[in-house]
C-alpha cells in the first residue's frame, strides 16, 4: 500500500509534517492548473475536429461529383468512387474518434477536477481552520495566569477541545492527501488509454507509427487494470486505517514525548517549547525544539537552519523554574547564557527536562575518555563565546589530522572494516578498526559493551589511543571476525547497500559472531603457571625494580599456538633462554582468558583481540600465578597499548591480586611511569593498600621515583580539590591536566626518558 503521508506524524503537527503537506497541495494546485488547461485544450482540439470533419466531407462529396462527371473513364471513375468511399470511412471514424475523446478523456479530467480536487480543497479549508484554531487555544492556554484558576480551566478546556477537532481535521486531510494521490494516477492513466486506443483504431491501417505502439498500450492497459485494483484495494485500507485510528481516544491533551537516545536520525527528542527572547521586551515564541549531536536546538520551520541553544549538554544543567508568572517553565544553564522555556503542560515540563538531564549523562559517556577536561572544554568554549583567540582549537585540529594519518595508515584502515567505503573518518577504539559514518552509527547503537565510537577528525585522541590504533587494524580484525565468512557463503555488504542490510551484517559479525573461527573443545585445565625460569625473572625483576619488555609480535589475526614467533621480534637481552623456554609451551588448547592471559605478556594484540572475540574474560583471574589478571601480565612487561586495549575492552583498573595488589601497584614496583599515568587517568586508586599496608605512593617514595611520586600527589591534591568544589565544580588544577598530558605524549613518543630513575633507586 503506497501511503503518501503518515497518520500518526500529522498528530504531531510537526514541522516536518507542514512541510510535508505543504509540497502536497503545491503540487495539488499545480496539477489542477495543468488539467483545467489540458480540458480547455481538449474542447478546441474537438471544435476543430468537427469543423475539419464537416469540411472534409463536403470535400469527399467533391470527390464523389467528380467521379459522375468521369463516367466514361472507369479507371478515374473506380479510383474517385473507392477514394471518396475510403475517406468516407475515415472521416465517420474520425467522428466516432471525436465523440470518445469527448467521454473518455474530457469527461474524466473535468470530472476529477470538479469533484476530487473541490473536495480535496474543502477538506484543506477545514484542515486549516482547525490548525488557526489550535493556535489560539494554545495560545490562550499558555498566557493563562498561574493564579486565576478559573481562566486556567476555561484556556484548558478550550485547548482539549480545539486539539481534538484538529486532529481529527487533520486525519481527514491526510486520508483526502493519500486518496487523490491514489486516485489521480488511475484516472489520468484511463483517460489516457482510452485516448490512444482509438488513435490507434483510427490510424491503424495507414499510420505504422501508431502501430507499433501496440505492444506498448497493451502492457499500459493491464498496468492500468491493476491500478484500478490497486487504487480500490488501496482506498479501501486506507478507510479502514483512517476509521481505526479515529476510533482511538483523541481528547488526551499532551501529545506523546519519547527520548531516545540512539534514534536512528540522531534526533534523541523533538516538540514544541515556549522560548523567552533575550531582549528587553521578553516575548515568547513557540518553536520547535529537538536535542540532537549533544546540542539543543530549535527551528521555526521545517526547512530552517536549526539554532543552537546550548552547544554542547556536558557544559549545562537544567532545573524548573518557579520564579515566572507563566506555568511549567524550566531553565536550561550554560556558561555563556541562560535560557528560559516553556512546556505546555506539566508532563511536558518533566519530560524535557529529564530528556535534558538524560541527553548530558550520554553525553559525558560518550566523551568521557577525552583528551581534555571539562574545565578545558568550558574555557575553550567560554574564549569562543567571548571573540578570544588561542591555538587550543588549531592544536587539537593537527592532532586530529595526525591521528587520522597514522590510522589510515594501517593495512585495510583505507576502506571502511565493515562495509568497504573509501577514506573512513570514524573509528571504534576498543576494536581498533575505522569505520564509515553509517556504520559508526550502527556500532554505537549496539552499546559501549561491543563497540566505542569515535570520531578520527572531530574529536581529540590521546597518544595511548593512537598507538593502541595502529598496532591493530581493519585488516587483522577482520581476519579473526570475518575467518568463517566464506564457508557461511554470507555476502558482505557494499558501500551503496542499505542501511539495514549493513545493520544486520554488523551485529551478526560483532553481537552473534557468526564468522569467527570456532575453537576446538579440549579438556585442558584454565589454569596457567610460569616455568621455573619465568617465576626466578620475575622475582628478580620485582626485586630490582626494572624488567626488560617482551616485543614479539607476530603477522598474524588468529594464532592458537604461539610457536612461530621469531627470537628476532625479542628484545635481545638475558630473557632470551627463558624466552625459549617459553616458546616449547603449546597454546592451542587454552581456554579464550588463559589465551588472552599469555597474549597480554607477550604484547600480541592479535591474538588478545582473537581471544576477546572468543568471549575471554577481559578480567580472567589465574589463580596458579597469586591471581594474577591479563592487566597486571601487560604490566610486568610495560605494555602501555597493551593495558590500553585491555582497558577499553572493560579491565577493572582496581583488580587486585592475591597479594592485594593492583595495576597501579605493579607498575609503581616496577617504575613505569607511562602506565602510573595512564592507571590514574582512568580512575586507579592510589590509596589502595597491598598485604605490606603500602600504597603505591609509600611504594614509588622507597624507590625514590620522583616523577611517580610527583603524578601521584597532584592526583591526590586534585581529588581533594574536586570534593571541595562538589560534584558540580571544576575537573580541578589545570596544571594537573598539563602534567598527565605531557607523561602521556612521552610514555606514548619518548618513552626511554622516562627510565631514567628506574634503574637506580638512589638517584
Amino acid at each position: 500500500m503506497t501511503v503518501k503521508l503518515d497518520f500518526e506524524e500529522c498528530l504531531k503537527d510537526s514541522p516536518r509534517f507542514r512541510a510535508e503537506i505543504e509540497v502536497v497541495q503545491n503540487d495539488v494546485s499545480e496539477l489542477e492548473t495543468r488539467l483545467e488547461k489540458l480540458v480547455k485544450q481538449c474542447q478546441a482540439m474537438l471544435e476543430a475536429g468537427r469543423v475539419y470533419c464537416q469540411t472534409s466531407k463536403s470535400f469527399v462529396n467533391g470527390l464523389r461529383e467528380l467521379g459522375h462527371q468521369w463516367s466514361k473513364d472507369s479507371t478515374i471513375e473506380d479510383c474517385l468512387d473507392k477514394f471518396s468511399k475510403k475517406l468516407s470511412a475515415i472521416l465517420d471514424a474520425q467522428g466516432e474518434v471525436i465523440e470518445t475523446i469527448q467521454k473518455s478523456v474530457k469527461t474524466k479530467l473535468q470530472t476529477f477536477v470538479k469533484e476530487d480536487v473541490r473536495r480535496f480543497k474543502d477538506v484543506r479549508k477545514e484542515f486549516e481552520r482547525c490548525s488557526e484554531t489550535l493556535e489560539g487555544a494554545l495560545a490562550r492556554n499558555a498566557q493563562a495566569p498561574r493564579g486565576k484558576q478559573h481562566e486556567v480551566e476555561e484556556a484548558t478546556n478550550a485547548l482539549l477541545g480545539a486539539r481534538k477537532a484538529f486532529r481529527s481535521g487533520a486525519l481527514d486531510y491526510v486520508l483526502e492527501i493519500n486518496v487523490i494521490e491514489a486516485k489521480k494516477k488511475s484516472d489520468i492513466l484511463s483517460a489516457m488509454l482510452a485516448l490512444m486506443d482509438v488513435q490507434s483504431q483510427f490510424f491503424k491501417q495507414g499510420h505504422q507509427s501508431l502501430s507499433e505502439l501496440d505492444q506498448y498500450c497493451q502492457k499500459l492497459s493491464e498496468e492500468q487494470t491493476q491500478f484500478v485494483l490497486n487504487s480500490a484495494r488501496d482506498k479501501r485500507d486506507m478507510e479502514q486505517r483512517h476509521s481505526a485510528i479515529k476510533k482511538k481516544d483523541m481528547s488526551y491533551d499532551d501529545p506523546v514525548l519519547d527520548f531516545n537516545a540512539d534514534a536512528a536520525n540522531g534526533i534523541a527528542m523533538e516538540g514544541y517549547l515556549y522560548k523567552r527572547a533575550s531582549n528587553a521586551f521578553k516575548t515568547w515564541s513557540r518553536r520547535w525544539f529537538s536535542i540532537q549531536k549533544n546540542q539543543l536546538v530549535y527551528q521555526k520551520k521545517f526547512k530552517d537552519q536549526p539554532t543552537v541553544v546550548v552547544e554542547d549538554l556536558r557544559l549545562c544543567t537544567v532545573k524548573p523554574s518557579t520564579e515566572n508568572e507563566r506555568r511549567f517553565c524550566f531553565e536550561v544553564v550554560s556558561p555563556s547564557k541562560c535560557c528560559l522555556l516553556q512546556a505546555d503542560s506539566e508532563k511536558e515540563q518533566q519530560a524535557w527536562i529529564s530528556a535534558v538531564q538524560n541527553s548530558i549523562a550520554s553525553a559525558f559517556q560518550e566523551h568521557r575518555e577525552d583528551a581534555h577536561s571539562p574545565r578545558q572544554r568550558c574555557s575553550s568554549v567560554s574564549m569562543s563565546n567571548l571573540g578570544g583567540g588561542g591555538g587550543g582549537s588549531g592544536d587539537q585540529e593537527s592532532e586530529g589530522l595526525k591521528a587520522l594519518e597514522e590510522i589510515q595508515a594501517i593495512p585495510g584502515n583505507k576502506q571502511c572494516c565493515d562495509c568497504g567505503e573509501a577514506s573512513p573518518t570514524w573509528a571504534s577504539i576498543n576494536l581498533g578498526i575505522t569505520l564509515c559514518i553509517t556504520c559508526s552509527g550502527i556500532h554505537r547503537s549496539l552499546g559501549v559493551h561491543f563497540s566505542k565510537v569515535r570520531s578520527l577528525t572531530l574529536d581529540s585522541w590521546e597518544p595511548e589511543l593512537i598507538k593502541l590504533m595502529c598496532e591493530l587494524g581493519n585488516s587483522v580484525i577482520n581476519r579473526i571476525y570475518e575467518a568463517r565468512i566464506d564457508e557461511i557463503t554470507i555476502k558482505k555488504p557494499h558501500p551503496a547497500s542499505a542501511r539495514g542490510d549493513k545493520e544486520s551484517w554488523i551485529r551478526s559479525k560483532y553481537v552473534e559472531k557468526k564468522f569467527i573461527q570456532k575453537l576446538p573443545e579440549t579438556g585442558r585445565t584454565n589454569l596457567l603457571r610460569r616455568s621455573s625460569a619465568r617465576r626466578t625473572r620475575a622475582t628478580t625483576q620485582e626485586r630490582n625494580v626494572q624488567r626488560p619488555a617482551l616485543k614479539p609480535k607476530p603477522n598474524r589475526a588468529t594464532l592458537p599456538r604461539l610457536t612461530n614467533l621469531s627470537p628476532s621480534d625479542i628484545q635481545k637481552n638475558n630473557s632470551h633462554r627463558d624466552w625459549e623456554e617459553d616458546e616449547e609451551e603449546d597454546l592451542s588448547g587454552l581456554h579464550p582468558g588463559a589465551l588472552l592471559y599469555r597474549s597480554a605478556a607477550l604484547q600480541n594484540f592479535p591474538v588478545m583481540a582473537d581471544a576477546l572475540a572468543h568471549g575471554a574474560d577481559v578480567n580472567w583471574v589465574n589463580a596458579a600465578e597469586e591471581s594474577s589478571t591479563p592487566l597486571i601480565q601487560a604490566v610486568s612487561v610495560n605494555a602501555l597499548a597493551a593495558c590500553e586495549f585491555l582497558l577499553q575492552n572493560g579491565a577493572n583498573v582496581n583488580l587486585a591480586d592475591s597479594n592485594k595488589r593492583g595495576p597501579l601497584h605493579h607498575a609503581t614496583i616496577l617504575g613505569h611511569t607511562g602506565l602510573v599515568c595512564l592507571f590514574l587517568k582512568r580512575g586507579a586508586d592510589y590509596n589502595a593498600r597491598d598485604k605490606n599496608d603500602k600504597d603505591p605512593i609509600t611504594i614509588a617514595v622507597d624507590n625514590a621515583n620522583a616523577d611517580i611520586v610527583t603524578l601521584l600527589r597532584i592526583a591526590k591534591m586534585n581529588k581533594e580539590m574536586r570534593d571541595m568544589d562538589g560534584a558540580f565544580g571544576p575537573s580541578g588544577d589545570e596544571t594537573y591536566q598539563d602534567i598527565f598530558r605531557d607523561f602521556s605524549h612521552m610514555a606514548s613518543n619518548n618513552p626511554e626518558k622516562l627510565k631514567r630513575r628506574s634503574a637506580d633507586p638512589k638517584s
